[in-house]
Order: structure tokens, then sequence, then C-alpha cells
């Protein structure tokens, strides 16, 4: 039996949404690193269905990309249910009329992607539950997950982004041509049309002018009805920081990363993120120095507070030819795989991934429940 002065972290990951097998994958590297002489791992994982189930640490280890495949639950495990309890949660397995399998646990480490899981759902149940957990809290992940809500909020707080137009399907199917003229008027070609509650860069498209924006609208309103169309940036850096909360003061930013595409249309899209093939290159650190690294460092920290955000995030900014520098998103529960940023910027800043992930669950144990 472990000893009880061991931590237990419930790994929640999985889900319903387009991002799934990315969670699992996350899921994956997270219980490989985990200091296994601190915490123990109790695992929580949500089917595509959308059911509950147990799922062991050896399990969970094993998650892997296999070929241009990436890892799943499948439906064949038992239903396991969250219950309330004093200090913390428990999950345990139904079995008929029994529960059995019960274990108990001090946080829970959300590392669901997307909708149902990073959009504030999942963190509303924590916070019925009674449960410490991992990230932001609700507002803050709801509006990170909106991506426009999110740029509604930052422009309102006086930090840059990008101009975009907001497109609904009710609204495209009504008068797309007034849409379309409204897009050609106030946005500069090429644009970018994604999913505005999407993640992992699924469905997105670039549009090189006004005649493929209706394609690429479609393709984006498969995955959600409400989706953006924003300004495409023309020869600027993608530049990432990873933001690290800080209970007695100001959020820690890590050195900057950069995303370089090896073809001039290319870009980072869902296949680039998690089977690259050469197609990009991540600069961890990015080439960034001087007053250009305190400006980008600055205006993710800004960001992180702007946003109410906790624990952790990753602010995505653009950096245009003559250095100025916009705010592109900031996602509340970036992806903890072998190729993610978040992780790697904070190695190559000088946290290991096995302390990021305890500085991760100790920011979240002394977080109080309730209102905050």
């Amino acid at each position: 039996m472990a000893p009880a002065t061991r931590t237990r972290v419930a790994i929640v990951f999985g889900g319903v949404s387009s991002e799934h097998d990315v969670s699992c994958l996350t899921a994956g590297g997270v219980t490989r690193a985990i200091d296994a002489e601190r915490f123990d791992i109790v695992g929580i994982g949500i089917t595509p269905s959308g059911r509950w189930v147990q799922v062991s640490t050896e399990d969970m280890a094993a998650f892997h990309v296999v070929g241009n495949t990436l890892p799943r639950l499948g439906e064949e495990r038992p239903d396991a249910v969250l219950l309330r309890r004093e200090g913390g949660g428990r999950i345990a397995t139904v079995d008929g009329a029994a529960l059995v399998d019960v274990r108990d646990f001090d946080v829970a480490f959300g590392l669901l992607h997307g909708p149902f899981g990073e959009d504030g759902t999942i963190q509303g149940l924590f916070e019925m539950m009674n449960v410490r957990y991992v990230g932001s809290g609700v507002a803050a992940s709801a509006i990170g997950m909106d991506k426009d809500l999110m740029k509604s909020s930052l422009a309102s707080a006086g930090l840059p982004v990008c101009r975009w137009v907001t497109v609904t399907r009710a609204a495209w199917d009504a008068d797309r041509e007034v849409l379309l003229r409204r897009i050609a008027a106030d946005l500069t070609f090429p644009v970018y049309v994604k999913p505005a509650r999407g993640g992992s860069s699924v469905g997105i498209s670039r549009a090189a002018d006004l005649d493929q924006v209706p394609a690429a609208i479609d393709e984006a309103l498969r995955w959600d009805p409400k989706v953006l169309v924003e300004d495409g940036f023309v020869g600027a850096r993608e530049v990432e920081c990873a933001v690290l909360d800080n209970l007695d003061g100001a959020p820690r930013v890590s050195l900057p990363g950069e995303i370089r595409m090896h073809t001039a249309d290319g870009f980072y899209d869902y296949e680039a993120k998690y089977t690259p093939e050469g197609q990009v290159t991540l600069d961890i650190p990015a080439d960034v120095s001087g007053s250009l690294l305190a400006r980008v460092q600055k205006t993710a920290a800004r960001t992180f507070r702007a946003m109410g955000a906790e624990g952790l995030a990753r602010v995505d900014m653009f950096v245009t030819p003559d250095e100025e520098v916009y705010v592109n998103e900031l996602n509340t529960m970036p992806g903890f795989t072998h190729l993610s940023m978040y992780p790697a910027l904070w190695e190559a800043s000088g946290i290991a991934y096995a302390d990021l992930i305890a500085e991760l669950v100790q920011l979240a144990l002394n977080r109080p429940v309730g209102l905050r």
C-alpha cells in the first residue's frame, strides 16, 4: 500500500470531443513522466461515447503514436461514477447494483482537450464535487475555449489581437453573401477559417482569396456551429510562451518557442502537430532576444492575467516583420505530448517535465475550493 503522505492524482482524459485521441496521448505522456515516489495515479477515462471508466496506470503509460495513429479508449470497460467526499474525490466502478474498485484522490489533473473538458464544463463539475483541480476555473476555461469571446475579452483589456469576423451557422444559412462582403471588406487575405471552440487545429483551413472562403467555412461548420474568419499574417513569426502560475506574485513566463513551417503556404494544423513527418520545425528556444523578448514575455503574462487564467496556459502570438506583437490565442490546457510546446518550453527554461507536473499539482492543492 502506498504511503499516506503520497498525493493521489486523478488523471482525467479522453472525452467526447474531436481531440479525444490527443487527450489520450497527453495522458500517456504525463503518466510516464510523473514522479511515482511523490504521487499515486488514479486513471479516469471518458470514452468517445461519454462513459466514465477506470483505467490502469499500465494501460495509460502504454499510450503512444503507432505509425500515424493516435491512441483511443475503447468502450469495453465497465462504467465508473464520480463521488464526492471530504477533502477530495472518489471514483468507483459499477458492478451490477454494487460499487467496486473504489479509489480516493486528492486532486484532479484534467487532460481533456476541446469542448466538454477544456471549456469550463468539467471544471464546473469539479467545483460542484468540491474537488481541487489543475488549471483554470470555469470562466477562464469557457472564454478561452471560445475564440470569439476570448478575442473580445483580450481586445477590451487593451491587448493587440488580429481582426476577425464571426460566422454562425444560422447567419451563414440566412445570407452568406452579406458575410462574404464583410469578410472581403474587413480582412486581408490570406485568411484562416477555424471552429470557434475547437482545438488542436482541427477543422482549420487557409483561404488565399474570397473564392476559397465558402468551402473553408463549410468545413469549419462541420466541427462547430460558430466559426471565426481571421486575418492572416503574411511573413509573421509564430511565437509561443508557456505561462506557469505563481501564488505569491506575477505569473512565470518561459522562454519563447517558434513554429517554422517548411512551406510558404503551410500552417500548424492537426497533422503538423501530431504527425509532423518533416512538415514543421519547433525552435525551442526561439531566436528572440533583447527588447522583443521582453515584450513577448510581458504580452504573455498580461494575457494570462487578463483572462483570469490559473495554473497554466500557453499563449500563442504573431510577431510581424516590424516586430509588432499580436496575441493569437490563449490555451488553458495545452498538450503534454513529447511534441508539445508547453513542457518543452519549460524544459528549456529550467523546469524538468516531472518537476513541472509536480508544480502544477501543488498549485492546485494550494488553491481553495469554492469562490476565490
